[in-house]
C-alpha cells in the first residue's frame, strides 16, 4: 500500500532579508499625501485606493491624508507605521511612490521596517506589489539604487570639503569670541581702537567691551 504523501507546506518567502509567512492580506491602511498647492488630487488618490482595495477583497482598517510640501516630514505617516507595528494592517497602500517616501534611502527603510513587521506594500501608479514574487524583486533592486543614492552624496560631501579646504575656507564651528580673547587685548595692548578690534575680527563690539572688561575685574 502506497504511503500517504505529506501535506505541501508552503514555503516562507524573504522581503528584504526578512522571513514572511505565506499569509493572505486582509487589513489594508491607505496613504494619501498631497502638496499643499494641490489638493485637488485627494479625492483622486483615495478613490482609487479605495477602488483597489475592493478588488483585492481587502477590509479598509485605517485611511492617512496628509498634506505637505517638498520633503518635508511625513507626521501623519508616522500613525500608519504606528499602526502596522501594532499589527493592526497587514498592507500599506499608497497611490504613488514620491507620496510616501521623502527619497530613495527613506523609502526603502521604510519598506524593510514594514517587511520586518510582516507588513506589505503596494503602490498603484508603479505597480510595486510586495505581496507578488515580481514586487519582492522589484524591492530588492530599490535597495541597491538607494545604496547607490547614498554613496553619490557621500563622495559629494567629501569632493565638497576638498574644494573648500583648497581654497582655504574655514570648516566646521565658527570660532567663538572667548577663543579670540587672546587677539583682543594683544590688539588693545598695540593701541587699536575697540571699534577697528570688533571691525578686524568681525565680532559685535559689546563682545569687545566685554573681554577687556573681564581683563580689568579684581
Amino acid at each position: 500500500m502506497a504511503a500517504k504523501r505529506a501535506p505541501k507546506t508552503a514555503k516562507t518567502k524573504r522581503v528584504f532579508g526578512q522571513r514572511q509567512a505565506p499569509t493572505k492580506m486582509f487589513r489594508v491602511g491607505l496613504y494619501a499625501r498631497v502638496s499643499t498647492h494641490d489638493q485637488q488630487t485627494l479625492p483622486l488618490q483615495m478613490r482609487a485606493m479605495r477602488e483597489y482595495a475592493a478588488k483585492r477583497g481587502w477590509t479598509i482598517a485605517v485611511q492617512i491624508k496628509e498634506v505637505g510640501s517638498g520633503a518635508a516630514e511625513r507626521e501623519l505617516r508616522e500613525n500608519l507605521l504606528a499602526a502596522a507595528r501594532r499589527r493592526e494592517i497587514d498592507v500599506v497602500l499608497v497611490w504613488r511612490l514620491d507620496r510616501w517616501g521623502r527619497s530613495l534611502v527613506d523609502l526603502v527603510v521604510t519598506l524593510k521596517e514594514l517587511a520586518g513587521l510582516g507588513v506589505s506594500f503596494v503602490s498603484l501608479t508603479e505597480a510595486l506589489d510586495l505581496t507578488t514574487p515580481t514586487g519582492r524583486a522589484m524591492a530588492g533592486l530599490l535597495s541597491v539604487f538607494a545604496e547607490f543614492e547614498h554613496e553619490i552624496l557621500r563622495e559629494r560631501i567629501r569632493a565638497g570639503i576638498a574644494e573648500a579646504r583648497s581654497q582655504g575656507k574655514h570648516l566646521g564651528r565658527p570660532v567663538t569670541v572667548g577663543k579670540q580673547a587672546s587677539q583682543i587685548r594683544k590688539l588693545y595692548r598695540g593701541g587699536v581702537s575697540k571699534a577697528e578690534i570688533a571691525r578686524r575680527l568681525d565680532i559685535g563690539r559689546t563682545s569687545v567691551r566685554r573681554i577687556l572688561g573681564e581683563r580689568n575685574r579684581p
